[in-house]
């Protein structure tokens, strides 16, 4: 059985239910597609929760100047600092999406700050 032999999943005889497929399934990519849509949703699950985090800290606190908008994302940054699993959980998604990805994904005008630290945290690392 050569390499590509393992990738395929032969079926064969008798069969009488409805549907089934008599040849053959390719695998060779399945296992990368399911990982793939894994970390879609965790990375998605990661930025939805940082831009909750970030509008919450919003209404709290007034975001008209620079130095309000920096105390907004020290604040968050802190939260994310304190939860080591949110923690690992953006830096992860940053790793596996890429920085532009990420800040689409939260869509907050604070975000552009909050990954600059983020990025620093993922380089220690």
């Amino acid at each position: 059985m050569n390499y590509q032999d393992r990738d395929i999943i032969q079926q064969k005889g008798e069969f009488f239910v409805v549907g089934v497929n008599k040849g053959e399934i390719r695998t060779t990519n399945l296992g990368g597609i399911i990982n793939n849509e894994a970390q879609t949703k965790s990375r998605t699950e990661a930025a939805a929760e940082i831009q909750l985090l970030l509008k919450r800290l919003e209404k709290t606190n007034p975001t008209t100047t620079e130095i309000e908008k920096l105390t907004v994302v020290a604040k968050a940054t802190e939260a994310i600092n304190q939860n080591p699993t949110l923690k690992a959980r953006v830096i992860n998604a940053l790793k596996a999406g890429g920085t532009e990805a990420f800040k689409e994904a939260v869509d907050h005008p604070l975000v552009n700050i909050l990954v600059a630290t983020i990025e620093g945290w993922r380089e220690t690392e």
